[in-house]
């Protein structure tokens, strides 16, 4: 109570007791408070150090470390989605194929997401694409694990030539394929499923599908675009099978155990070198080298570059130091050619299993003219063409048993469906089951025959042999005489004179041959 006196004022002694009160109410109120904030405070120190700590977490599986840092979820229960998590459930012996092949990638591919804080489970996406074949070749020309055509592959910066496919490079074509879904997310504000979709079927569908809807006031998330049948299904599967991982003992499906360790070690070998001098060095297989530089199209890297050869890391050093000590010389075999009358520079390249543009490079040619009796400097392989069984060339014919003209037969294994062998050969599944009669959803029993047609025209220039039979003196060959053909080149294919061409077909020297004509080719069994 405030009292005044003498025009003083003072607090009685029961006010000033109050006020001591209220005082000691607020500072208590005060220090609860500050202990509140203290302790949400280390609340809150304690969830950074959890976080901390559940980041810097350690895995020996890399599935694991997949597992626990898939992001897109929440879709499980969408019917596309259910549909495609029971195939994946009901296919285990596929799972175990991706799963080994994706072996030697898998560790690169989850590190460079991470580098670029995107979701891991990008890391499933070659799954979707390509099952993890690096071979795998689309109808619709895409390529790689990761599936570029070649106009986006080239956008990206992916280099394409005779010698090399920068979409099958894994270290070029993951930085691409994450470089491209990078500026897909921006482009969509965000939205993985749009930007997936885009990757897809490109940018303009998945625009164009957005403005139909805003304009008819319909909702624009992926689920409610008109897009392709095809891209429908694409983002359902990669969603699918990043529910089977992260509840795979609930669909009982297991992911065989790939270390979260380097597979291999990217080494700059400087210049050309063949891959069979690779394969010598390293330890390696023809079949391995190839597998971890699916890139090269050819029997060695591509001259002007990329000079960069990935070996498993557990035999790199070796390599290192058997390179350090190979001469210049035994990189590629070198031969001198005299060219002769007739020749252009296609059919010397086509005769050395290289390119015209190698030809000339090497050579200093301004241009494709030559003339008879100049030498030219040719690059060529160190083993016959047929050691290099993952080469372009080999790859279109491999697994298939026999032929009839352009009429394949492939022989079905264990675990064989008709999307994998149809990326393999880059045919459609509709094309599959068209050609053998047989439904798109068909089960495929191992030593089952498929037909499979393949446009043959490279594999004919380079053989063009249509039909052998032996005899009691040899082999005769029957050869199809094609267009720029002379005596003079087709002995020199076949390693025989032009004076026994003439006497087993009964030709005059000098008259000309005639593209379609066949000549009998005979050669010696006990001398091949």
């Amino acid at each position: 109570m405030l009292f005044i006196s003498n025009g003083c004022s003072y607090i009685s002694k029961t006010d000033e007791s109050k006020s001591e009160i209220t005082s000691q109410s607020i500072d208590i109120e005060k220090q609860d408070v500050l202990e509140s904030e203290k302790l949400q405070s280390t609340e809150d120190l304690e969830k950074s150090l959890v976080s901390e700590v559940s980041e810097q977490k350690t895995y020996d599986n890399l599935w694991n470390m997949i597992q626990d840092e898939l992001v897109l979820e929440g879709n499980a229960n969408r019917k596309k989605v259910k549909d495609r998590i029971a195939w994946f459930g009901r296919n285990q012996q596929y799972v175990d194929r991706v799963v080994k092949r994706a072996e030697p990638y898998l560790y690169h591919i989850v590190t460079k997401l991470k580098e670029r804080n995107m979701p891991l489970d990008l890391a499933l996406l070659p799954i979707v694409e390509s099952a993890y074949q690096p071979f795998a070749h689309s109808p619709s020309r895409a390529s790689g694990i990761w599936q570029f055509i070649p106009s986006t592959g080239k956008r990206y910066g992916l280099k394409q030539n005779w010698w090399y496919d920068g979409r099958r490079d894994i270290v070029a074509s993951t930085n691409s394929a994450l470089t491209y879904l990078e500026a897909l997310h921006k482009r969509f504000n965000g939205n993985w499923f749009h930007a997936l979709a885009a990757y897809n079927s490109g940018e303009g569908n998945v625009e164009r599908a957005i403005r139909r809807n805003k304009k008819i006031g319909k909702k624009t998330d992926f689920w409610s675009l008109r897009l392709p049948p095809e891209t429908r299904s694409y983002v359902p599967s990669l969603l699918a099978i990043a529910e089977v991982l992260r509840n795979n003992d609930k669909y009982n499906i297991n992911f065989k155990n790939i270390p979260n360790r380097p597979y291999f070690e990217i080494i700059d070998v400087k210049s050309q070198i063949d891959l069979a001098t690779v394969s010598v060095l390293s330890g390696l297989s023809i079949d391995e080298v190839y597998i971890l530089n699916p890139g090269f199209n050819r029997w060695a890297t591509d001259p002007s570059g990329p000079h960069r050869i990935l070996i498993p890391i557990k035999i790199a050093e070796n390599f290192k130091n058997k390179l350090t000590t190979l001469p210049k010389s035994e990189r590629v075999v070198w031969r001198q050619h005299i060219v002769q009358k007739g020749e252009s520079l296609g059919l010397i390249a086509e005769h050395y299993k290289t390119s015209v543009s190698t030809i000339k490079e090497t050579n200093r040619l301004r241009s494709n003219m030559i003339r008879e009796g100049s030498s030219l400097l040719i690059p060529t392989a160190k083993k016959p063409n047929k050691f290099y069984s993952l080469s372009i060339d080999a790859r279109k014919f491999r697994g298939l048993k026999t032929s009839d003209g352009k009429r394949y037969t492939y022989i079905v294994k264990r675990g064989d469906n008709l999307w994998d062998i149809g990326r393999h050969y880059g045919k459609s599944v509709n094309q599959l089951a068209k050609w053998n009669g047989i439904s798109k959803k068909s089960f495929l029993r191992p030593k089952q025959k498929l037909i499979i047609w393949i446009n043959d025209e490279t594999h004919a220039k380079n053989k063009n042999v249509v039909q052998t039979t032996t005899t009691h003196n040899g082999s005769s060959t029957e050869y199809t005489v094609k267009k720029g053909d002379s005596l003079w080149l087709i002995a020199r294919r076949f390693d025989i004179h032009v004076t026994d061409l003439l006497e087993w077909n009964n030709l005059r020297k000098n008259r000309p041959l005639q593209p379609g004509q066949t000549l009998i080719i005979r050669r010696n069994i006990t001398g091949a």
